[in-house]
């Protein structure tokens, strides 16, 4: 197995079309896992580690580009005012080890149902940004971006540069279900996104379904039944009805399985339980904040 390590953007594109049978890795917390258990074999490593322009993040019209290097220990300490729900979920990851090495680019090419980032993404309404030596840099929506079990939107040549993701224009939430307190990969997972200034709702379901979701049904009735009450102008108590409601939609856009984390009934009995709270605290913190 060969071992690549570019230490530019361009020489990490050049070496990218050159060996397409080379797997990225970022952290390695995922790629390495599977390397030593011999679940994969590829025929080299592409090592990102190096090229400083993924370990960047930066601000322009509202918009955070996330570079696909930076790690989650800066996205906890840096970014928790401009992306609360990405943040939250970001402490949820692993060990504190594996969180100084672990990436929302990494998250994003492993592309696992139960990938942490992947909820706040959806619910934010992230946009990722990949590129190739040949034909540049493009942009697919997060909502677009996975395609299957662990598969995703990129073309053999690409490699993810960053994820563009709107800074909160209200509260977020993120929740998980687990097996344990500590270092658990979820059993189900949600995030949602209250976007005031558009009067709208953002969703984002892992590990219950192929592949991250959002639940579009939820939404739109949250949104318009908020709409319809005069709340996002009132900023009155979100009725329990209301948030039981849209909890029921939430699970109902899941189409989990029965695996050795959890039964499916499980992951949406927990997802309509989880989404009811989440947005209940979303709407409180938009309460205090008005």
């Amino acid at each position: 197995m060969d071992f690549l390590q570019p230490s530019s953007w361009q020489e990490a594109l050049d070496i990218r079309a050159e060996r397409p049978d080379a797997v990225p890795i970022a952290g390695g917390t995922d790629v390495m896992v599977d390397i030593n258990f011999d679940r994969r074999r590829p025929g080299a490593l592409l090592d990102l580690g190096r090229v400083a322009e993924l370990r960047e993040w930066g601000t322009e019209a509202g918009v955070v580009r996330l570079g696909a290097g930076v790690p989650y220990t800066r996205i906890v300490e840096d970014l928790a005012d401009r992306l609360p729900g990405l943040a939250m979920a970001s402490r949820t990851v692993g060990s504190p080890q594996i969180r100084i090495r672990g990436t929302v680019g990494g998250n994003l090419g492993s592309a696992s149902p139960a990938g942490d980032a992947h909820p706040p993404l959806l619910a934010a309404g992230a946009v990722v940004e990949v590129a190739s030596a040949a034909r540049g840099a493009r942009q697919i929506p997060a909502a677009e971006f996975y395609t299957g079990v662990k598969r995703n939107a990129l073309e053999a040549d690409e490699l993810i540069a960053a994820v563009l993701i709107p800074s909160a224009a209200g509260p977020q939430q993120f929740c998980k279900i687990g097996t344990r307190n500590a270092m658990v990969i979820a059993v189900s997972a949600f995030a949602c996104a209250l976007h005031p200034d558009r009067r709208a709702v953002g969703t984002g379901i892992g590990s219950a379904a192929p592949t991250p979701r959002r639940a579009v049904d939820a939404e739109d009735f949250l949104a318009g039944e908020l709409e319809g009450s005069g709340l996002w102008e009132s900023r009155g108590e979100l009725p329990e009805t209301l948030a039981r409601a849209f909890g029921e939609r939430v699970a109902a856009a899941a189409s989990p399985i029965d695996d050795v984390r959890g039964s499916a009934a499980y992951r949406l009995h927990s997802l309509s339980v989880m989404a009811r709270r989440a947005v209940t605290w979303a709407w409180n913190d938009l309460r205090k904040a008005a």
